[in-house]
């Protein structure tokens, strides 16, 4: 069995929780030293400063967070243990490995508290054998990667050019901009891309 540490302890996540161990996956939010992989979630905005930027558009930052989950990065990366980062974790990776982010955009945040609903794009072998080049994501941010981080290939955008997935080149890291946790049938389907980094551990 994989065991996967659920960055920030702070808050309960039980749709991530769920989702692994639906998956056959345990999750550990105390040592990560005992860990196959680190799960960065969703949450506020990191604070800019951290990729070299004035506040301009970012909310809800919370700097005890980026402290401890830039801090779980470097752990997991430094000891070549996969990282999955998911929404705001995905942002998170990529400024960890020196990239930046767009601090608003518009047409990607939710709606009446609903997930917003696209399509994403994608020629990535792996996400194509998952769910062909062209498949339906649900969304829930307001940011999304600028320029991608050292070793970072951009694998999927939005109809609209915005960053929805990258793959580092050499090392186990996948970031996904939507949220597979909670994305179910009709409306899609979270779980594949969840598995297959599973099997990838």
């Amino acid at each position: 069995m994989k065991t996967i540490f659920l960055g920030w302890t702070a808050q309960p996540f039980h749709s991530y929780i769920d989702a692994l161990t639906a998956l056959g996956a345990a999750v550990e939010r105390e040592d990560p030293s005992r860990c196959d992989a680190l799960l960065l979630p969703g949450g506020g905005d990191i604070h800019p400063r951290r990729y070299a930027q004035a506040v301009d558009g970012s909310k809800e930052i919370d700097e005890a967070r980026d402290d401890c989950e830039f801090a779980l990065f470097r752990l997991f990366y430094d000891t070549q243990r996969p990282i999955l980062g998911i929404c705001r974790g995905m942002q998170l990776l990529n400024v960890a490995l020196g990239g930046t982010l767009r601090q608003h955009i518009e047409n990607h945040s939710q709606i009446d508290g609903e997930d917003r609903r696209h399509f994403a794009l994608s020629d990535d072998s792996r996400l194509v054998s998952l769910y062909g080049e062209r498949f339906p994501v649900n969304s829930a941010h307001h940011q999304a990667v600028d320029r991608p981080g050292d070793g970072l290939c951009v694998i999927a955008r939005a109809e609209d050019g915005v960053t929805e997935a990258v793959r580092h080149a050499e090392k186990p890291i996948l970031g996904l901009q939507w949220h597979p946790e909670r994305l179910r049938a009709p409306a899609g389907d979270g779980l594949p891309v969840l598995e297959d980094f599973l099997k990838s551990i």
